[in-house]
C-alpha cells in the first residue's frame, strides 16, 4: 500500500522492487489509491485515500473467502497506513470480526496521529491481527505532516522507547523497530524501509515462513547487526532494538 505523492508507475516499481530485495515465496498484490502524485496535493491525496476504503475491503473480502489463499500479510507505507487502519476498523465494525487470514499488518512510516492509531485498534477489538510498527524520529516528512495537522505526535515518528507511547504499544501488543539509527539515501528518512534490500530481505524471509517479524529469541535488528558486523550488505549503523511485546510465531 503506497503513501502520499505517488504515481501508478511509481508504486508498480516500489513493489517490483519489494518483492525482488524480499526474495519472499509470496504472491504480490498491489493495491492503489488515486494519488495526485503531486507534493502540493497531501489534502487531495489525503482525502482520496479515505475514498478507497469500501475498495481495499472488498479485495480483502475476496481474498479471505479464497480457500487457494491461506494468510494475508499487509505492507502500509506512509499515508496508506490510514487507509488500512480505517479499512480495517470498517471490516470489524461491520462484520464484527476481521478475517483470522489477515495475519500481520507492517506500518512503515505511519502519517497517522497516534491518538486516532489508539482509538482504531481498539475499535477492531480481538482478536484483530498483528501488528508491527517501523518508526524513525529523523522521519523529516513526518514531522512536516505533524506541522500541517497540528500534530506533535506522528506515529511513525515517535520514540517507542518513551512514555507513554512504550506502555501503549506493549498494552495494543504492536512490535516495534525503531530504525532512527539506521542512514537512508532518502533525504527526508522517510523511505528507510525501502532503501534497505537487507532489512525487506529478512522480514520477507520470515512472513515467508510463517513466523512473527520476533519471536522471542532474535529480532530482525539482531539479524541486521550481525549482518553489519561481518561486513554484509549496505547498512552503515546499528538497529537499535526497541520494546518487543513477545507475541509468538503461530504454529502453521
Amino acid at each position: 500500500m503506497h503513501g502520499y505523492n505517488n504515481r501508478f508507475s511509481d508504486a508498480v516499481f516500489r513493489t517490483a522492487q519489494l518483492v525482488h530485495d524480499s526474495g519472499a515465496e509470496v504472491t504480490p498484490i498491489l493495491f492503489t489509491w488515486p494519488s495526485r502524485g503531486s507534493v502540493f496535493a497531501y489534502a487531495y491525496d489525503r482525502e482520496s485515500a479515505i475514498l478507497s476504503r469500501d475498495a481495499l475491503e472488498y479485495l480483502l473480502d475476496m481474498l479471505a473467502r479464497d480457500p487457494a489463499v491461506r494468510e494475508i500479510d499487509i505492507l502500509a507505507h506512509s499515508m496508506g497506513n490510514a487507509l488500512v487502519l480505517e479499512t480495517l476498523r470498517q471490516m470489524a465494525i461491520r462484520d464484527r470480526r476481521i478475517p483470522a487470514k489477515i495475519d500481520d499488518v507492517m506500518l512503515a512510516a505511519p502519517d497517522v496521529d497516534v491518538d486516532v492509531f489508539a482509538n482504531l485498534i481498539a475499535d477492531m477489538g480481538d482478536p484483530r491481527p498483528r501488528f508491527t510498527l517501523f518508526a524513525s524520529r529523523d522521519d523529516k516528512a513526518l514531522a512536516l505532516s505533524g506541522w500541517i495537522w497540528g500534530s506533535d505526535a506522528r506515529l511513525g515518528a515517535i520514540d517507542p522507547k518513551t512514555e507513554p507511547y512504550k506502555s501503549e504499544l506493549a498494552a495494543a501488543q504492536v512490535n516495534v523497530f525503531d530504525l532512527t539509527d539506521i542512514k537512508s539515501e532518502d533525504a527526508a528518512n522517510h523511505s528507510k524501509f525501502v532503501n534497505s534490500p537487507e532489512l525487506v530481505r529478512l522480514i520477507g524471509d520470515r512472513l515467508a515462513t510463517g513466523q512473527t517479524l520476533s519471536d522471542g529469541r532474535e529480532s530482525v535488528a539482531d539479524r541486521i547487526l550481525g549482518a553489519a558486523a561481518s561486513g554484509v550488505g549496505t547498512l552503515e549503523t546499528s538497529v537499535e532494538r526497541a520494546e518487543i511485546t513477545g507475541v509468538e510465531a503461530p504454529t502453521k
